[in-house]
């Protein structure tokens, strides 16, 4: 009888799933070759050929087609014995990763870590930023856990639960605008410059939207993936921004800043992705029960 490695059976899936072994060594935080000798011992564990190269890149052999229905049903199966085994403990343990961006990762998620930490020692939550797009694909992927996005999001086979929504302001430099009481719209604000968020987050797509539905394309005259970055860029008189009210919800967070509100109004709705067929630990739903309490105090 084989016996698999079942780290080798998720790079497998990861190749797959990405088209490519470079795109799998990204996504795993492997160097190309590590990855082709996972595969490669993967193959010699089962004296069969998964993988092929072909002109276009690679595709899997009927082997590897095969081998790519059960890998899920693998995983799944061996995060239900974990599951099980951990509900002998009276303690919550084992490892939840949460996928989110910079202003949640920044803002939310710091108090909900540490009542985590006190209430669940043995529970380690690991915490991975990037944008929408990228975080549900790790989802689909099984890297990430649970993601904490902007919605709508779009994905393969998602659990998608609201959490609550968060409204979007304008700050300005304080010495500059004067105007925190008036609302701002789109037309008055097409002549200065903007500092906006990277394109592919899910709070850029809002925002682009909201000046299309004016009969304007936002223009920024520079793009960041970092809230506190914009807040600094602000705060210098480069130009002025639209971020999410959490962001500036603390008196040391807006120091400098003038806050106008938006007309008509933007409003973001934050929610949880996961996979559906996504086994639920112990662990998985302390977070989300954390992760839905915190959110809903913010609010």
């Amino acid at each position: 009888m084989a016996n698999l490695n079942l780290d080798h059976l998720t790079t497998f899936r990861l190749v797959i799933s990405r088209g490519s072994f470079s795109g799998a060594a990204e996504a795993l935080g492997l160097s190309q070759p590590a990855v082709s000798l996972q595969i490669r011992q993967l193959e010699q564990t089962l004296q069969v050929r998964l993988i092929e190269r072909t002109s276009r890149g690679i595709r899997p052999t009927p082997a590897g087609l095969t081998l790519s229905e059960h890998c899920m049903k693998i995983a799944a199966v061996v995060s239900t014995a974990v599951e099980s085994v951990s509900l002998h403990s009276d303690e919550i343990t084992g490892t939840v990763t949460v996928g989110t961006g910079a202003t949640a990762c920044i803002h939310l998620l710091p108090p909900i870590l540490q009542q985590l930490r006190q209430a669940h020692p043995l529970l380690k939550v690991d915490v991975r930023t990037g944008n929408t797009s990228d975080i549900v694909r790790a989802v689909e992927e099984n890297r990430i856990d649970i993601g904490l996005v902007t919605l709508p999001a779009a994905g393969k086979c998602l659990s998608v639960s609201p959490l609550g929504t968060d409204e979007f302001i304008i700050i300005m430099e304080k010495d500059v605008s004067e105007q925190s009481a008036k609302p701002l719209s789109p037309d008055a604000l097409l002549s200065l410059p903007l500092i906006i968020f990277e394109p592919g987050s899910g709070t850029r797509a809002l925002i682009d939207e909201w000046f299309q539905q004016a009969g304007h394309v936002a223009s920024p005259v520079m793009e960041l993936g970092s809230i506190e970055a914009i807040k600094r860029m602000v705060r210098a008189g480069l130009g002025y921004s639209i971020v999410p009210r959490m962001s500036v919800a603390d008196l040391e967070e807006r120091e400098g800043l003038s806050l106008s509100s938006m007309t008509p109004s933007l409003c973001r709705t934050l929610g949880t992705v996961m996979r559906e067929d996504r086994i639920i630990s112990r662990g998985m739903n302390e977070v989300l029960s954390t992760l839905s309490k915190a959110f809903s105090e913010v609010k």
